[in-house]
């Protein structure tokens, strides 16, 4: 079947409106909404101690909720998710629960097993796995134990406990079908997978986000409420029509009557999505409501009488008790709908075939025709990833900064701590997030590479995402584009252009429609964007840029963000290839607006000349300060003191090989048409040799010239990667890493500090100690090596051939690009003894049928392993596996 002739396909290029209605119910809630920023009002800005796991069952969030396995309307306004019991631990499991970043050895953490198993974008089809244990959750253990390991220690995870060794635990199914576009059918299974009878409490959950408690006096709240039942079924009954909608949207969000049909058997509960005054702020404290959020917990664990007896609220439960026989299943159905159907659990099943087939439809026409039945499992899986990596991101900062209520304003001291120049950012909007437990924000670098793995089963998804940053809402006046919440301010690396424009391309490719509107819009923004970033971070204007840690979190020696106030400046030669590709890309854009507008040819010049400026300077600098090191054929960083005097950071990392991303190439055949812009290119070439000879070189191929965009020329492109194709540096069994092995047993140090390869996680807690970017693997990184590798493959043919030494056989840059690319897929394949890399050495992930064959897609690897490490969802960037299986396997 063909991509547009699947119902799924169908369903994305319907009318608008049909397909905002198809989008309207989604996985759009957060894994973890506790030590957010946003729910963030302590004087300290400490958003872990402000509201830690602890206090997140009983304080009403102000910004979003959180859930396992939970779905919500458009606008978050109700929301319905799975809470279990195993009648052992000491709380409900309502949530996932994790380490905060000063209690994990290596930074947060999720220590729970789940998994996003299958989704389509119109999420007709979810399904979610949750590992339960039946045996107490070890809380305490788990922060203790990690909290007592140091920085060269591994991580205590939860299969480390041994609560799984035994098979004794849950397996907990939850999928949903939508039968029409607002009617969703839920069906929640749980195999016990264990040797004897295990007992086990579900709790399917429905409540209504507090939006009403904020002001003085408080607003009219919704109601959900228990209702006759139809045939067969028990009825709660959500209702907001009483109150107002949201405000600013110029249309009613309310979602109205929402029917929750259950199985009969289970007993309701009833309470309000109200802060639990007492145990949150302490003795004193009055609640506003008698029935209050932690309701369910303290009445399912500690027996207490504390649920509405009156059977209403704004939060709402069915709580059923099953004893599972060993190896055997307990099914649960549900149906969340705006209508009354007379028999509205009958058929269910009949609705999860259908959409299960659709779904294996949808998959099969997504699928390139090379790719192995393991190969197509691992696509699909991380393309799910991230349509479950999906919420509503929900914040006014201007609200949060001031306060809710004038006469209860926050203090004083948080107006200084984080964001005060961005009042402006106000959103509402459904945004892809890198990961929903550890980064459950927008972060703008990672958003542009989640659009670019979007855009292969939902490009209208990846170019909105893609606007959204760019959306006056979320850009800055200034032009600067929000970096992540805990500062927006900071800087990620520029790769917004690139992703416009690849997403462009692969939509006009892929389907045939070239999107003109969404590629100049974004165009005019991203011209705003390049004005900030030369006026702020080229400071001396000069073409070579700073910007501080740009991403790469601990890469270098120092703390790059903090390099002094005195004059001293680090010069960056990461932040100066950045720069060289986003003038390119700006170019590439310019010139397809050409087509229909030749005063874009004007703006083409303007970048080409840019460019042109920023790779000379990366090469040649004014005084006897370079980047790039004849004598090691590497860039380097260099820091320099305000006296003239300077220090060259011998640390061969991705800051050196960065600059390669800065690649096109301009066809003397193809270039012609563009009259203006071919002109201006030959007088540049003829007249400004000294910069041009730095970073253009002309060859011949096919009978026509070609000027090759580089900032090497084929003598420094072939030392360069020598290194990169050198396993004895930067060629690692499974990708590029992103510190060269040499420096194991060559660390350099600079100023009582010291940097050593480090495959695996970090022992530094620089920029919080969460990532590694001392020797690991990445994925967005190698991403664009390959495609770097591409185009110089392009360019010069087999002419240009690469070996780590003399007696090497030489590979071609297609080689070079097919073996990295092969290499980051193998990351997630059975080897030949069975085993998965990213799985690491614990027998449980490799061998169990129950395990082996769920994906977990990391946020990097373990460089000489392939084990998955950091953030175990994040399906943002490396979700890119898919691409990589879509373009080598076609």
């Amino acid at each position: 079947m063909s991509r547009q002739e699947t119902k799924e396909h169908l369903r994305l290029g319907g009318d608008h409106e049909q397909v905002l209605l198809w989008r309207r119910w989604g996985p759009y809630v957060a894994e973890r909404a506790w030590g957010t920023v946003r729910e963030d009002y302590s004087p300290s800005g400490d958003a872990w101690s402000f509201l830690p796991h602890d206090l997140a069952r009983s304080k009403a969030y102000r910004w979003g909720e959180d859930g396992l396995a939970a779905i919500c309307d458009r606008y978050q306004i109700l929301v319905f998710s799975l809470a279990l019991w195993n009648g052992k631990d000491p709380i409900l499991k309502e949530r996932l629960f994790g380490l905060s970043n000063p209690e994990g050895n290596h930074g947060e953490d999720v220590k729970e097993l789940y998994y996003y198993l299958d989704n389509t974008p119109t999420h007709s089809y979810m399904r979610y796995l949750y590992k339960y244990p039946q045996q107490q959750f070890p809380y305490e253990w788990l922060a203790d134990e990690n909290s007592r390991r140091g920085g060269l220690e591994r991580e205590f995870e939860l299969l480390d406990t041994g609560l799984f060794d035994d098979d004794r635990y849950f397996d907990v199914f939850i999928e949903y079908a939508k039968y029409t576009e607002e009617d969703l059918c839920i069906r929640i299974e749980a195999f016990n997978r264990g040797p004897e009878e295990a007992e086990l409490h579900l709790i399917p959950q429905l409540w209504f986000r507090n939006g009403w408690a904020w002001s003085e006096p408080a607003g009219p709240e919704p109601v959900i409420r228990l209702e006759r039942g139809q045939a067969g079924a028990m009825t709660l009954v959500a209702d907001d029509s009483a109150t107002p909608t949201l405000p600013r949207l110029g249309f009613d969000a309310r979602v109205g009557r929402r029917h929750l049909f259950a199985d009969p058997d289970g007993t309701p509960l009833f309470t309000c999505n109200e802060t639990n005054g007492e145990r949150v702020f302490g003795p004193g404290h009055r609640s506003r409501r008698p029935w209050v959020k932690d309701a369910f917990h303290r009445r399912i664990v500690d027996g207490e009488d504390c649920v509405n007896p009156r059977l209403e609220g704004t939060k709402a439960a069915v709580h059923y008790r099953r004893s599972v026989p060993p190896g055997g299943r307990t099914v649960l159905r549900l149906r969340l709908s705006p209508d009354e159907p007379a028999h509205p659990l009958l058929n269910m099943d009949r609705v999860f075939e259908q959409r299960r087939h659709e779904a294996d439809e949808f998959y099969d026409s997504i699928h390139p025709p090379k790719a192995s039945d393991e190969e197509k499992m691992i696509q699909r899986q991380a393309i799910s990833g991230m349509l479950w990596n999906k919420m509503v991101y929900f914040w006014d900062v201007a609200t949060w900064m001031d306060g809710d209520r004038a006469d209860l304003p926050p203090p004083e001291s948080r107006r200084q701590i984080r964001n005060r120049h961005w009042r402006h950012l106000n959103s509402m909007r459904v945004m892809a997030v890198p990961d929903k437990w550890e980064y459950p924000w927008f972060a703008a670098w990672d958003l542009a590479f989640h659009a670019v793995t979007l855009a292969l089963v939902d490009p209208g998804l990846a170019k909105h995402q893609l606007w959204l940053l760019l959306f006056e809402q979320f850009q800055h006046p200034n032009g600067q584009i929000p970096a992540y919440e805990w500062e927006f301010s900071d800087l990620n690396p520029p790769v917004h252009a690139w992703a416009v424009w690849r997403v462009y391309n692969m939509e006009r490719v892929r389907e045939g429609r070239a999107d003109r509107d969404f590629l100049e819009r974004c165009f005019h923004k991203l011209l705003i964007n390049f004005t900030w970033w030369v006026n702020k971070v080229d400071s001396e204007g000069n073409n070579v840029f700073e910007g501080g840690f740009l991403g790469l979190d601990n890469i270098a020696v120092i703390d790059r963000s903090e390099v002094g106030d005195d004059g001293t400046k680090l010069l960056q030669s990461d932040a100066t290839g950045w720069m060289g590709m986003f003038c390119l890309n700006m170019m590439r854009i310019a010139l397809e607006l050409a087509k229909e507008n030749r005063a874009y040819e004007g703006l083409a010049t303007k970048f080409f000349e840019h460019y042109v400026l920023v790779g000379a300077a990366l090469k040649k600098m004014a005084g006897d300060i370079d980047l790039f090191s004849e004598r090691d054929g590497f860039f380097y960083d260099v820091l320099r003191w305000p006296d003239g005097s300077f220090h060259r950071f011998r640390v061969r990392s991705l800051v050196g090989l960065i600059p390669l991303y800065a690649v096109e190439r301009l066809e003397e055949n193809w270039v012609r048409p563009f009259s203006t812009f071919a002109a201006n290119v030959d007088w540049f070439l003829a007249n400004k040799d000294e910069l041009t000879r730095l970073c253009i070189e002309t060859v011949e191929r096919n009978g026509q010239q070609v000027h090759v965009l580089a900032v090497v020329n084929v003598a420094q492109l072939r030392r360069l990667l020598q290194r990169v194709w050198d396993p004895d540096e930067f060629l690692s069994p499974f990708g590029l890493r992103s510190l060269s092995k040499a420096h194991e047993h060559h660390p350099v140090g600079f100023d009582g500090r010291e940097i050593r390869y480090e495959p695996g996680e970090s022992s530094s807690r620089l920029k919080g100690g969460n990532s590694n970017w001392r020797g690991p693997v990445w994925f967005p990184t190698t991403f664009l090596l390959i495609e770097s590798l591409r185009k110089l493959g392009t360019a010069y043919g087999g002419d240009l051939c690469v070996a780590r030494c003399s007696e090497d056989p030489e590979v071609t840059l297609d080689e070079m690009a097919r073996g990295l690319a092969d290499r980051m897929i193998a990351l997630f394949k059975a080897d030949a003894a069975g085993r998965r890399p990213a799985h690491g050495g614990h027998p449980k992930l490799q061998e169990d049928p129950h395990f082996r064959d769920y994906i977990l897609f990391h946020e990097y690897f373990h460089a000489d392993t392939g084990e998955g490490l950091g953030a175990s969802h994040q399906t943002g960037w490396t979700g890119l596996v898919a691409n990589l299986i879509d373009e080598w396997r076609r």
